[in-house]
């Protein structure tokens, strides 16, 4: 399967690969062939940077799932203050271009915080990343009130953030929400009373790895308030 959001820049190179060839036919020219090729590879390379993997999300909802596939570069306590405005866990995800770029939603819960915020383009594996590069930052909170933070970072050859949720929709933990071109960075921030399950180097897949877990039960009045907001079905006899 390939993202959609890659199928214009495939058909670009295709189409691209398609007239060097031609071109190489009409004129019998070395140079057009070579251009063809050159575009013939990089079609491939599209293919393989846009593939976007089925995933089977784990069934546990005190999980935070991995928006990404990519290592885990960094994991430590920080001061956040755009969202949770206070102390929580940051787990940092480099994404090279070998990578599948297409990103997925951590906590199933409801969009509270989506924000843009315009940047630098350093390399995404540096500190400074996390904070001065382009990046778009996704805030969901759960039907207990849990919440979880996340940011597609740019990185120094991604140019193009794509995030495809909305302040006030509903949406399911493993769910596609977006995707960044060629090599990145996503970091996830949640309350520091969730125990981490990965560790720094390891490999991660976006949708299916479990980043870390809630550990505390959800309360009885968070429990009644969830029910409270499901919509009632009447059945009919």
């Amino acid at each position: 399967m390939i993202a959609k959001e890659g199928l214009p820049l495939i058909l670009g190179t295709l189409g691209v690969t398609v007239v060097f060839a031609l071109l190489g036919l009409l004129f019998r020219h070395t140079a057009w062939w070579v251009l063809a090729s050159i575009m013939a590879l990089l079609t491939v390379f599209n293919l393989f940077f846009f593939r976007d993997p089925e995933r089977h999300p784990p069934e546990d909802p005190h999980a935070i799932v991995s928006p990404a596939d990519g290592t885990i570069i960094e994991i430590k306590e920080v001061e956040e203050p755009e969202y949770f405005q206070g102390k929580v866990r940051q787990i940092s995800i480099f994404l090279s271009v070998f990578n599948v770029h297409v990103n997925r939603i951590p906590i199933s819960g409801k969009v509270e915080y989506v924000v843009y915020h315009p940047g630098k383009f350093l390399a995404a594996f540096k500190d400074k990343a996390s904070t001065d590069n382009e990046q778009t930052a996704i805030g969901i909170s759960d039907p207990y009130g849990r919440r979880v933070l996340f940011k597609q970072i740019a990185g120094l050859i991604a140019r193009r953030i794509i995030c495809n949720v909305t302040e006030g929709q509903q949406v399911t933990a493993g769910q596609r929400m977006g995707l960044i071109r060629y090599g990145s960075r996503v970091d996830v921030f949640f309350d520091l009373s969730a125990r981490v399950l990965v560790k720094k180097g390891q490999k991660v897949k976006g949708g299916e790895t479990i980043l870390a877990r809630f550990i505390s039960e959800p309360t009885e009045a968070a429990e009644e308030a969830r029910i409270s907001e499901e919509p009632l079905i009447e059945t009919v006899e």
